[in-house]
Order: C-alpha cells, then sequence, then structure tokens
C-alpha cells in the first residue's frame, strides 16, 4: 500500500456483478497510490454511497439494475458539480460514450481494452485530465457525423435514459419506477423522443435505435 506521504486515489466502484468489482480492486489496489474506499451495485446504491463517502473519482458501468450509470452520473454532478465519473463499460458503440461525455463523464474506457487501460485511466483523470481509451476515441471519430444525422443530440439527458430503457423492451410503468417520476412525464418523453428522431411508430423508433447502436 502507498506510505503515509503518497498521493493516494479514492476510489467508488460501481458494477452490478460482484465478481468483477472484485478484479477492479485488485487491480487498482496492486498500484499502491489507488484505495477503493467503497462499491456499489446500483444507481440507488451508488448515489448513497457517493454522498457518504467522497470519492475522488467513480469508476462506473452504464448498465445497472434500473436507472443507467449515465443517469446515477447525472444526480451526483447534481449534487457535486466537480465529481469525476470514469465510464467503464462494454458499450463500444459510438452513441454511448458521446452521451456519457455529453452528461459530464471524465472519460470512457471500454471493458474490451487491456487492464492497464483502467489504471492509466484513472491517474490520468486524478490528475485533472480527460481520458478516452483509443477504440472509444476512434468510434466517437467515425461515427460522429452519423450521430448528427440522426439526430440524438436533441435528446435531453433524461429523454436519452427513457429511450435506452424503451429500447431494452420496459414498460412506461416500469420506466416511470425506476426514474421515480410519473407514466404520464415517461409517456410524454416517448412522444418528444419519437418526434425528435422522426420515428412515426414503435418499430420505426427501434430501428432508428439500432442505427444509433443502441
Amino acid at each position: 500500500m502507498a506510505g503515509a506521504k503518497d498521493v493516494v486515489v479514492t476510489v467508488l466502484l460501481v458494477d452490478d456483478h460482484a465478481v468483477v468489482r472484485e478484479g477492479y480492486r485488485r487491480l487498482l489496489e496492486r498500484q499502491g497510490d489507488i484505495v477503493v474506499i467503497g462499491e456499489a451495485a446500483d444507481a440507488a446504491e451508488a448515489h448513497a454511497m457517493f454522498r457518504k463517502l467522497a470519492p475522488q473519482i467513480v469508476v462506473m458501468d452504464i448498465t445497472l439494475p434500473g436507472l443507467s450509470g449515465i443517469e446515477a452520473m447525472r444526480r451526483m454532478l447534481d449534487q457535486e458539480p466537480d465529481t469525476r465519473v470514469l465510464i467503464f463499460s462494454m458499450h463500444e458503440e459510438a452513441i454511448f460514450a458521446r452521451r456519457a461525455l455529453q452528461a459530464g463523464a471524465f472519460g470512457y474506457v471500454t471493458k474490451a481494452s487491456a487492464p492497464g487501460v483502467l489504471v492509466e485511466a484513472v491517474h490520468t483523470i486524478a490528475s485533472g485530465k480527460k481520458y478516452l481509451s483509443a477504440a472509444v476515441a476512434q468510434a466517437l471519430a467515425l461515427r460522429a457525423d452519423a450521430l448528427d444525422a440522426a439526430g440524438s443530440n436533441g435528446l435531453s439527458a433524461r429523454e436519452f435514459e427513457v429511450l435506452r430503457q424503451l429500447v431494452q423492451g420496459h414498460s412506461i410503468n416500469d420506466i416511470a419506477r425506476s426514474m421515480g417520476i410519473n407514466p404520464k412525464t415517461v409517456s410524454n418523453h416517448q412522444s418528444v423522443i419519437r418526434q425528435k428522431l422522426g420515428a412515426d411508430s414503435a418499430v420505426q423508433l427501434l430501428s432508428i435505435a439500432k442505427k444509433l447502436g443502441l
């Protein structure tokens, strides 16, 4: 472990798989200057631990039970605007990286990256710089025009979260419960999403979402 005079980076790990979190913990703490001070399995637990522990960096997956990591991050940033969140996800599609960065993520790394990339990302973010793994940077560059053409930039963070859950097959009531809002509000969001993306039906909406990489 790091000595008393060393600068220690505190990290909160958020992933719904305990075995995965254990692997991340061992990898990060092996460096000597990184300490994992907490772990969470979903957005609600992550937000509670974030408030309690005040970690320097939150390493968080996007796909969580209920609310996504992007929505969890948005709530953390509402509470503490200077929060540094590193998204560490299986999603390599440009749309997820772009939305995460637009929502305030300090970095984005895919789980397909070499182990050392996660460590490098944490160290880079701890120094105050943003970080993208090479694959994510390339995907963003290649898909930039397609994402703009599809109009995805017009969706708010909440609308994107509703779209993500709709694509996963969740009902209006399920989405309302997970996001803590009224079902009528979700329906309104759905209507706005269709209008912004130019979808006249649920099937067309799914088709557009597929093209976006959702």
